[in-house]
């Protein structure tokens, strides 16, 4: 059972433990040869963040906690920009270029408030797949049926496996259309995307600026909003539990529950009931617009335009040491015109009105964060055809809450010993710390035997 940052925070405070000592533990199996780490971080700061963790204990032993994060091992996606490194992205075609000049805004927030950053983790290349995938650095393993090699989600895939396997306390990640949540779905944990304007960008190498957020994986809801407030600059604090009773949650049954599994079927039922008998009125509501989102985005969307136009350098310069994969995802931006963007942009103007339209009378929606377990790696690796559908399957539902420019948590909803199953709660836009304390309430009722 892993430990939330509040109760290793509890433990520092009592004195139980030091920073210096949980940082060696995780340093040490980031390091362990027969484990995941050689696949989930693409760099490790072993002497950096030791001597952050002496210094946090020196802090502490004068009485001078910055924050509840104060000592905490936190590993970040490797698209955050750290000072004076390159950013790589899970990529080998940055290789060369300039180093950062300064690290990420969300990065420098994280170490205000007392975080040892240990090391930066894998990803999908440049953030642009559901999968985790990643053919230059391996990929990590999820957590569930090991022997097997299952994928642990992506594009935050190093992050999700850092915190599963005892690498991190908690994760910091990004999400475009699911990259926070589909991991931490998969692998069995919590994650969280907030709406895109909360948490600064400044510093995190994009893949589309209308639906880039931060977010963190880690294992309750209580660690995501303590590592979301700190991130978007507000009193380090989680949210108090709202209350179930009387809750009004919709069911989106437009594509959202289309294509489950028998494994995830099964979750989402009783995570229905544990709800419905904790006093939340649930109820099916059709979203049209749902249905709409696919044409709406049959050249690229805004990923494949946003990352068409950062990337054109580069791929000019390096484009035959891309994961062919995500460079045939990437040169579809290469077809959209400015008229095709413009009415890009009109159209989802229009679109998030009508799903806001379909879910006002609602406190949240609850639907499978993704529909299926997480397949063989091997399975995609081996097929395009195989590849391309599940990555679809697998981004569909979170997708519709990045368009929506909404906020969303993902926790997990399966019963004890079944493979991860995550339950996606949503929202529109700016109700944060709202969903957060919807999370805090479905957690418990879920947790109950």
């Amino acid at each position: 059972m892993l430990r939330t940052l509040q109760e290793l925070a509890a433990d520092l405070g009592a004195g139980r433990t030091t920073s210096t000592a949980l940082t060696e533990a995780v340093l040490a199996r980031a390091s362990d040869p027969a484990g995941e780490g050689g696949r989930v971080f693409t760099a490790l700061y072993a002497d950096q963040a030791l001597a952050a963790a002496h210094a946090s204990d020196a802090l502490r032993r004068a009485g001078l906690a910055r924050s509840p994060l104060e000592g905490l091992p936190l590993s970040i996606k490797d698209l955050f920009d750290v000072g004076g490194q390159t950013t790589l992205a899970g990529s080998v075609a940055r290789r060369g270029e300039p180093p950062a000049s300064r690290t990420a805004e969300a990065v420098r927030r994280l170490q205000a408030a007392g975080a040892v950053i240990v090391g930066r983790t894998n990803m999908t290349e440049f953030a642009y797949s559901g999968l985790g995938i990643n053919p230059h650095y391996g990929t990590p393993r999820n957590p569930w049926d090991r022997a097997t090699g299952r994928i642990p989600g992506g594009s935050s895939s190093g992050a999700a496996v850092s915190v599963s396997d005892g690498m991190a306390a908690g994760a910091i990640g990004s999400d475009t259309g699911g990259s926070v949540r589909i991991p931490a779905a998969l692998c069995g944990l919590t994650g969280f995307k907030p709406t895109a304007r909360r948490i600064p960008m400044q510093g995190v190498l994009p893949l589309s600026r209308h639906l880039d957020s931060v977010g963190p994986i880690a294992p309750s809801v209580a660690c995501c909003a303590l590592l979301d407030a700190v991130m978007a600059g507000e009193p380090p604090e989680v949210p108090a539990p709202a209350s179930l009773r009387g809750l009004r949650l919709a069911v989106p049954v437009t594509l959202a529950l289309d294509g489950m599994d028998d494994t995830v079927a099964a979750a989402f039922e009783r995570a229905r009931d544990r709800l419905a008998r904790a006093g939340a009125l649930v109820q099916e509501i059709e979203v049209p617009a749902f249905a709409r989102l696919a044409e709406i985005n049959a050249k690229g969307g805004f990923t494949a335009a946003e990352a068409w136009a950062w990337h054109r350098p580069l791929l000019a310069r390096a484009g035959d040491a891309y994961d062919p994969r995500v460079r045939s995802r990437i040169e579809r931006g290469r077809e959209m015109t400015a008229a095709d963007f413009i009415d890009l942009l009109d159209a989802r103007r229009d679109w998030i009105a009508d799903v806001q339209a379909c879910i006002a009378g609602y406190d949240a929606l609850i639907m499978p964060t993704v529909p299926v377990v997480a397949p063989p790696i091997a399975e995609l690796q081996a097929d395009d055809a195989r590849y391309f559908a599940a990555n679809g399957l697998i981004l569909r539902n979170p997708t519709f809450i990045n368009f929506l420019d909404g906020c969303a948590l993902s926790l997990p909803c399966h019963a004890p010993g079944q493979a991860p199953v995550g339950l996606m709660i949503a929202a529109a836009g700016g109700q944060d710390r709202k969903v957060l304390a919807i999370g805090l309430a479905a957690e418990a009722a879920l947790a109950e035997r």
